[in-house]
């Protein structure tokens, strides 16, 4: 039997950038290393594009645009290429979800069943969406018509993350694509594998070409040349609060194009003391915050436990510990995997120091394992005695990292969670209904938990408050950052 091992022995990925069609290397001939975080295994060479490279991308991408090849077809035909763009991903599947694991580090099951089939999911949700979305007559007075419809609005570039590559970039392009739009995708130079071969999945479903480059490389080059390009209209971007103000001021410095941001988090997890199910609580709270190692913008990184419950809660919680070990991520049966990089894996244990420094209580965790296999991996640590002020609890961390804290009374939990530039996601765990709507009112997060957590569907946006950025991914309501409206006004009497 053939095992994930063999299959990444076998691979060769393709590190060329993606333009008008066609794999091609920077103009300058730049290159860097795509080593893998498993084991420290070379992947290949990957183009190091700059502005010039995505001079000619945006080029492409607005030729493509002006000339109609794909903002001229109808919704339905639009619909046909996405639906089956979204089939061949999963044709493609068990390839996508080895580049993803090998580029990034997660478990090869979640690259197959959270990564690959969400992304294709959402790629044929907004296919199907774009020929049921209706333009509005305005109730003006019978001598006029007035006609508000939506338009593309050109050229959009997107730039996404490392800890979700494939899944990221499909909140990105799938609407902004079925809307009739060009793009050009920067992904990670951590994980930019699996964003190049749906480039070319994307040209064999029929997409035309010019319609979707992608370009590969640094966000101080690839990425700021595309926030700063004078032709690109509208610019989606996640990754960190950091990055992305700098992405809002570069869009105002050149054209004033539309920037839309999903950025950090630093997410409150409240549990009451009259949770209705308290070990459904603890494996919320322990399963959220390891899963993907803990690299994930929405994890509920701040665990809130009602003072009379807290050490019954915490024994539970040390229980399931053991079971978010790291292991080999090409093995099916391994839940945690490797952190993306050398970097990241500072990064992570330099917050856990400042953890122990800072005088938190390590319970579980805290070090580095692994080592032998020359790739990145970290314990789950849990740190109880956190109080607000400390910087593993105001900080994203985007690791295997959970801080434990106590309150009296829910309002007392509702301002700690509040006390924060984030507003992400949070969540509370209560049998009162009251409570849990007076809670979820008070909380200013873009998304908010009631007795579970991680609940999410393509239907509903996926978005924060505050300095967690502007704007929503998913849902009919994407559609409004990649479109414009004009009012036709028509005097007929």
């Amino acid at each position: 039997m053939t095992t994930w091992h063999d299959k990444a022995a076998a691979l060769q990925a393709d590190g060329r950038a993606f333009i008008g069609g066609e794999r091609v290397w920077a103009k300058s001939e730049q290159q860097f290393e795509n080593l893998s975080p498993i084991d420290g295994r070379k992947l290949g060479m990957v183009a190091r594009c700059d502005s010039a490279d995505v001079d000619i991308a945006v080029a492409a991408a607005r030729a493509a645009f002006e000339d109609r090849r794909w903002a001229g077809k109808s919704p339905a035909q639009r619909k046909r290429v996405l639906v089956k763009f979204a089939d061949l991903m999963q044709k493609h599947g068990q390839e996508l979800a080895l580049l993803e694991t090998l580029d990034m580090g997660k478990p090869i099951k979640y690259s197959q069943s959270v990564d690959v089939g969400g992304a294709a999911n959402c790629i044929r949700w907004y296919g199907e969406a774009i020929d049921k979305i209706y333009d509005e007559i305005a109730p003006t007075a019978a001598s006029s018509l007035a006609l508000i419809t939506r338009e593309p609005v050109g050229v959009v570039a997107a730039i996404v993350p490392w800890n979700y590559p494939m899944l990221m970039a499909s909140w990105k392009i799938a609407p902004a694509l079925a809307a009739g739009n060009s793009v050009v995708l920067k992904p990670s130079e951590k994980s930019p594998l699996t964003a190049l071969r749906l480039a070319e999945i994307a040209l064999e479903a029929g997409i035309p070409p010019g319609v979707f480059n992608v370009l590969p490389g640094y966000g101080a080059e690839a990425g700021a040349a595309l926030a700063l390009h004078m032709d690109v209209d509208c610019i989606g971007f996640t990754g960190s609060t950091r990055v992305g103000k700098q992405i809002m001021q570069m869009a105002g410095q050149s054209n004033l194009k539309r920037a839309w941001t999903e950025l950090g988090g630093k997410s409150a997890n409240i549990v009451c003391a009259d949770c209705p199910d308290l070990d459904a609580a603890v494996e919320a709270a322990i399963g959220s915050i390891f899963f993907n190692q803990g690299e994930s913008c929405n994890a509920p990184s701040r665990l809130f436990v009602e003072a009379s419950i807290k050490d019954h809660f915490l024994e539970k919680a040390l229980a399931k510990v053991p079971d978010y070990q790291p292991g080999d991520p090409l093995d099916e049966n391994t839940v945690m995997g490797a952190i993306v990089d050398a970097t990241q894996l500072k990064t992570v244990m330099g917050y856990i120091e400042a953890g122990q420094a800072g005088g938190a209580r390590l319970l579980a965790g805290g070090k580095q394992v692994r080592t032998e296999t020359g790739g990145y991996y970290v314990e789950p640590t849990l740190f109880d005695q956190v109080d607000s002020s400390m910087t593993i609890a105001r900080e994203e961390i985007f690791g295997p990292v959970l801080s434990v804290l106590s309150f009296g009374d829910v309002q007392d939990a509702v301002r700690q969670a509040n006390a924060t530039p984030y507003g992400l996601h949070a969540a509370v765990w209560t049998a009162d209904l009251s409570k849990a709507i007076q809670t979820s009112r008070a909380l200013r997060a873009g998304t908010v938990h009631v007795n579970q957590y991680d609940g999410d569907d393509i239907t509903v946006p996926f978005g924060g408050y505050k300095q967690s950025g502007n704007g929503r991914d998913k849902s009919l309501h994407a559609f409004d950052k990649y479109t414009e409206l004009k009012t036709t006004w028509i005097q007929i009497g």
